[in-house]
């Protein structure tokens, strides 16, 4: 079996002594395969991308001879704003990959239908493992590290680093960098724990760059998104006295500002900057008839049940959800369920 290689206390070692049987399946899985595929959910965000490049340079370097392909869940490239990422422009999109690769592993994800067109993939391969911070009762396979307690997936990454021993590389490092800063919403969430300071820490003495970081994804808005962000911002309703904040757009407000859909994933920020809100929704009209809904809390109140009732899922302070219908039918369906997670909570 492989140990850390830290001369001192790993930032993640809590996180390897609690599954260090999982890691070593997963790495037994690895070194046994020659040709790996490597996937994110669908509607890739900061830490899917991020921890999909990032596992794929830690496996490159300690198994040089593998074959790794980064796969894209969707048929759309990921927005404008990850494209400083190192090596984001030889990911494959699921649709184009026709090849069955000896092993698939989930990034970021632990339920199969957020796969999308690699759904596909992971049917054929000939293995599958998971390594994710999702909260999952059935993951869709038997090899998995699943850790909650993580900031990001890329910090589950880091620990499979330090458990292989492997010494990542300042890309491999900007990586999982943007990980875990963009997960943590730069370190502002209640997932921003001790943890998530002391890997911030060694990956920036690895080489990560926080600046070039945030000024690609959080100084680096277009005219059109920060219009649509003013159009949303004024929209902002509150309910039961303030405790739940609301807004939304519309296909027609992406279309008037001129914004695209990937540059909509901050606006959910917006909202939650409200003062005395404890649940945070906003709402998204897509094209094809479908609303996508963000929803974050700020206190204890759990929003991954929220977002289960309607096919979704998440973190109990950030989830998501896809419901069929316009913008004002969604609202309808959700806010009855807004009003009863406050009268609920985890502590």
């Amino acid at each position: 079996m492989n140990e850390s290689a830290c001369s001192t206390p790993c930032a993640t070692q809590d996180l390897i002594d609690a599954h260090r049987e999982a890691f070593a399946r997963i790495a037994a899985a690895v070194s046994q395969a020659h040709t790996i595929a490597i996937c994110g959910h669908t509607n890739p965000d900061g830490d899917a991308l991020g921890s999909n490049l990032g596992l794929g340079e830690v496996i490159k370097t300690k198994w040089p001879e593998k074959r790794v392909i980064n796969l894209l869940a969707d048929s759309v490239s990921p927005g404008r704003i990850y494209s400083f990422l190192p090596g984001i422009s030889s990911m494959v999109h699921a649709a184009d990959y026709a090849e069955t690769p000896d092993l698939f592993i989930a990034v970021d994800l632990s339920y199969a239908h957020r796969l999308n067109n690699a759904a596909a993939v992971l049917e054929r391969a000939h293995h599958a493992a998971i390594l994710d911070h999702h909260p999952c009762d059935t993951p869709f396979c038997d090899t998995y590290v699943i850790e909650p307690r993580a900031a990001a997936a890329g910090v589950v990454i880091y620990a499979f680093a330090q458990y292989l021993g492997v010494h990542i590389p300042a890309t491999c490092a900007q990586l999982l960098f943007c990980a875990l800063m963009t997960d943590s919403g730069r370190f502002q969430y209640q997932n921003a724990n001790p943890q998530a300071f002391r890997v911030a820490s060694d990956l920036v003495h690895l080489g990560a760059s926080p600046t070039e970081v945030s000024l690609n994804i959080y100084q680096n808005a277009t005219l059109s998104y920060l219009h649509l962000k003013a159009l949303v911002m004024s929209r902002i309703a509150t309910f039961e006295h303030g405790k739940i904040a609301y807004s939304y757009a519309t296909v027609s407000d992406f279309d008037r500002c001129g914004a695209t859909l990937e540059e909509s994933e901050g606006l959910v920020d917006a909202v939650r900057s409200v003062s005395g809100a404890e649940i945070i929704l906003f709402l998204k009209e897509i094209a094809d008839g479908t609303v996508r809904g963000n929803l974050r809390s700020k206190t204890n109140r759990n929003v991954a049940r929220v977002a289960a009732v309607f096919g979704g899922g998440g973190h109990a302070a950030a989830a998501g959800f896809t419901v069929t219908g316009s913008v004002d039918e969604a609202f309808a369906q959700v806010l009855p369920h807004l009003r009863r997670a406050l009268t609920v909570s985890d502590e």
